[in-house]
């Protein structure tokens, strides 16, 4: 007799307003086995693995598990069935504790009171476990994005489920991080546990997973055998044509310098010490510099020094020769584009409609709105469809999609559309790429290339160890808030960017110079 599969998901079905976002979909997962789930930015991958946590009900379709039919009407349900979820955007109270959050709903209390030590110990001892560490008492809104992926991941690691869901575990990791937790799926699906896996970084498929579905546009496409399998044939599956997966691209031809850095200081949120510390160095037209570093050295403050959502310790900032350290944020957005690293809490008004969030920075000029400051809804909705059509923004409802409800690549997509579109001088691209499938990051390199192409600077914030050697004209490595090294990606190797990255070439540079 056949052993029955860990999961069944049969013929599932499940729309919403203007869009069925599951077709008819079917997928099984073997006990012990790691299954990726592939597909475009809004093929439905996320939607599937909702239903299967009961974050929503399908309309058609039945569940199994075990061979036996189960209802999973709520989280509640899932949780009891085993099933956990690490989720794309992170189930996290901001001004809750790492501890609280990972105790949640399973918290253990006597005469009313809450129990933590024991919990603190659990937590200690699987952050130790699998390399997740992370300090249980620190805030998450004073945490950077990787450490919140850790502590979903946590979440579902101390309520031992048995059937976990990982939704792009790896968007906010660095390749050090991906690399461990690789190796923790594996030791994971070893133990017996059953995971699918949820990723548009065919590399990372063809290493870590047995077998991957693929959806197209809420349609299933097929199940293969990541052994039998080429990255070329996923990506054919996935998005129906052929994908150039390496960036073609002429040297660059630099022009005069648009921004100058000039010692610039920025306080940490998290410690004493400043995160960024005394950095200086010019990005010209008609060039790519890219900011390389493992998460947490200062990139996040960095930016945030440089767009205006932190005041400076010290130093100064210039774009085009002008003084901008100080001025007000909307002459600040008049000058740069920034695609932040935290598209929810910085890209977008959640509930606003697409067409709203699409005009965010540049509402009040005459073309937006009237004199006497009313906003022209029809010239607003026709800007928003242009750059939806150029883009390929696809989301339910067209302009009125509320953004909260739109895939994470979709969201993405159309913060890359309205900063390219709306004039600037600087182009600041945080993780640009983070939770898009290969066509979407073929085509936004393609369109970062036309801008340096097309005079402007641009500043690239990556943690993609291929995006910054593809990308990029010169390379500037962080660690611990200081550029360490300046590299020519046509000179380095991935293995030399890496030892900059985790600061072995400074302290090799520090114990020479002693």
């Amino acid at each position: 007799m056949e052993t029955p599969y860990a999961i069944e998901m049969l013929n599932i079905t499940k729309r919403f307003p203007g869009i069925i976002a599951n077709d008819n979909i079917t997928l099984q997962l073997k006990r012990g086995e790691i299954h990726a789930l592939l597909g475009e930015n809004g093929a439905g991958k996320s939607t599937l693995m909702s239903v299967l946590f009961g974050l929503y009900q399908a309309e058609e379709g039945v569940i199994k598990k075990d061979g036996k039919e189960v209802k999973i009407n709520d989280p509640n349900d899932a949780n009891a069935l085993g099933i956990g979820m690490v989720h794309q955007h992170f189930k996290l109270v901001q001004c809750f504790s790492v501890l609280d959050n990972i105790i949640l709903g399973v918290e253990t209390t006597k005469h009313g009171l809450l129990q933590k030590d024991e919990a603190r110990k659990k937590v200690l001892a699987l952050s130790e476990k699998y390399g997740l560490m992370v300090d249980p008492d620190a805030l998450i809104e004073d945490i950077t994005v990787g450490m919140q992926q850790r502590t979903e991941i946590l979440k579902m690691l101390y309520r031992d489920n048995e059937i976990l869901i990982f939704d792009e575990p790896t968007a906010v990791l660095t390749p050090q991080e991906i690399n461990e937790l690789m190796q923790i799926m594996k030791s994971l699906a070893k133990e017996g546990k059953s995971i699918l896996f949820i990723s548009h970084k065919l590399n990372e498929i063809m290493e870590v997973a047995d077998r991957v579905s693929v959806l197209r546009r809420g349609k299933y496409i097929g199940t293969v055998n990541v052994k039998d399998t080429t990255q070329e044939e996923l990506s054919r599956m996935m998005v129906g044509r052929d994908v150039q997966l390496v960036v073609d691209k002429k040297p660059s031809q630099p022009k005069e310098v648009v921004m100058h850095v000039e010692n610039m200081t920025v306080a940490s949120k998290m410690h004493k010490n400043n995160a960024v510390k005394n950095v200086s160095f010019d990005v010209r037209a008609g060039e790519i510099v890219c900011i390389a570093g493992i998460d947490g050295n200062g990139q996040t403050e960095f930016v945030y020094g440089l767009s205006g959502l932190e005041p400076l310790v010290s130093g100064k900032v210039f774009i085009d020769g002008v003084d901008i350290t100080d001025i007000p944020i909307r002459k600040r957005a008049a000058l740069l584009s920034h695609i932040p690293e935290d598209r929810h809490k910085h890209g977008l008004v959640l509930d606003y409609p697409l067409d709203y969030n699409m005009v965010l920075q540049e509402y009040y000029q005459p073309e937006f709105t009237s004199p006497i400051g009313i906003l022209k809804k029809k010239e607003i909705r026709e800007y928003s469809q242009r750059l939806e059509g150029e883009y390929d923004v696809r989301s339910g409802q067209g302009s009125e999609t509320v953004a909260r409800s739109m895939s994470g690549g979709n969201q993405q997509k159309a913060i890359i559309a309205r900063e390219i579109d709306k004039p600037h001088k600087l182009l600041i691209a945080v993780q640009p790429t983070r939770g898009l499938d290969v066509g979407a990051i073929e085509f936004i390199h393609r369109r970062l290339i036309e801008e340096r192409d097309n005079g402007k600077a641009v500043l690239l914030v990556s943690l993609e160890l291929e995006e910054v050697m593809n990308v990029s004209d010169r390379i500037l490595v962080m660690y611990e808030g200081e550029i360490v090294g300046e590299l020519d990606p046509k000179k380095t190797t991935a293995e030399e960017l890496g030892l900059y990255m985790a600061g072995a070439k400074r302290d090799k540079a520090k114990e020479a110079k002693a």
